[in-house]
C-alpha cells in the first residue's frame, strides 16, 4: 500500500508558523497597554469634611483634557439633590474648575465627565461633607405676669424718753429752821418792845404819885 505524503507537506508550514508565533509570544515581552488619562487629585479632596461649602471645586487630571464646548460636565449636588453649580466649568490644561453657589449640609456629591487627551471620555464620582449647622435652641419667651409690689408698712418709731427721776431725797430742814429763828426774833422783838413800853409807863406813874404828896 502506497501512502501519500502530500497532506503532510501542506500542514508542515502551518505548524511551523504556529510554533514560531508561540515562541515569539514567549520571547517578546508584551507591550504595555495604553493607559487613559485619569483624575489624580481634587480640591476639596474626596471624603474631606469642611466647615462650609467652598466657592469652587477643582479637579486635576494626569494629562490635559479637551476644552471643547460640552466635553466637560461637572454636576455638584447636596444631600437633597439640589444643584450647587454656578455656571459652566472652566478648563485650563490638566485642571477643571467648577464654581459653586448656595449652602449645603451633609454629603455633597460631585459627578464629573471629561474627554481625555486621546479623545476617550472618562468619568467618575467623588464626595465630601459639609456638617449641618446646629439648630439654635429656642429659648421660651417668659410670660409677663403682673407682679404685685407689697406696699411697705409704715414704720412706727417709738422714742423711749427717760422718765423724770423722782427726787426721793428728803427736803432740807434749813429753810424751816431759818423761818423759826426769824419768828423767834420777831416775837422776841415784839416782847421786848412791849416790856420796854410797860416799864416806861410804870416809871411815869410812880414819879407823878411822889410829886403829889
Amino acid at each position: 500500500m502506497i501512502t501519500s505524503s502530500a497532506p503532510h507537506r501542506r500542514t508542515l508550514p502551518a505548524v511551523l508558523a504556529a510554533a514560531a508565533l508561540a515562541l515569539a509570544a514567549l520571547l517578546v515581552p508584551a507591550a504595555p497597554a495604553f493607559a487613559h488619562d485619569e483624575l489624580v487629585s481634587s480640591d476639596p479632596s474626596a471624603d474631606e469634611v469642611l466647615d462650609a461649602l467652598p466657592a469652587q471645586i477643582t479637579l486635576t487630571y494626569s494629562a490635559d483634557v479637551l476644552a471643547s464646548e460640552g466635553a466637560t460636565v461637572i454636576q455638584v449636588t447636596d444631600a437633597a439633590g439640589t444643584s450647587l453649580t454656578d455656571g459652566a466649568p472652566t478648563v485650563s490644561g490638566t485642571a477643571v474648575t467648577q464654581a459653586l453657589a448656595g449652602t449645603a449640609s451633609g454629603a455633597v456629591t460631585v459627578v464629573w465627565r471629561v474627554v481625555s487627551s486621546d479623545g476617550h471620555p472618562i468619568d467618575g464620582t467623588l464626595s465630601f461633607t459639609v456638617p449641618a449647622a446646629p439648630t439654635p435652641t429656642e429659648t421660651p419667651t417668659p410670660t409677663a405676669t403682673a407682679s404685685t409690689t407689697p406696699t411697705p408698712e409704715p414704720t412706727v418709731t417709738v422714742t423711749m424718753t427717760a422718765a423724770p427721776t423722782e427726787n426721793t431725797a428728803e427736803a432740807s430742814p434749813l429753810p424751816w429752821i431759818l423761818l423759826a429763828v426769824a419768828l423767834v426774833v420777831v416775837i422776841g422783838a415784839v416782847v421786848w418792845i412791849l416790856l420796854t413800853r410797860g416799864r416806861a409807863g410804870s416809871s411815869g406813874e410812880g414819879s407823878a404819885g411822889t410829886a403829889g404828896r
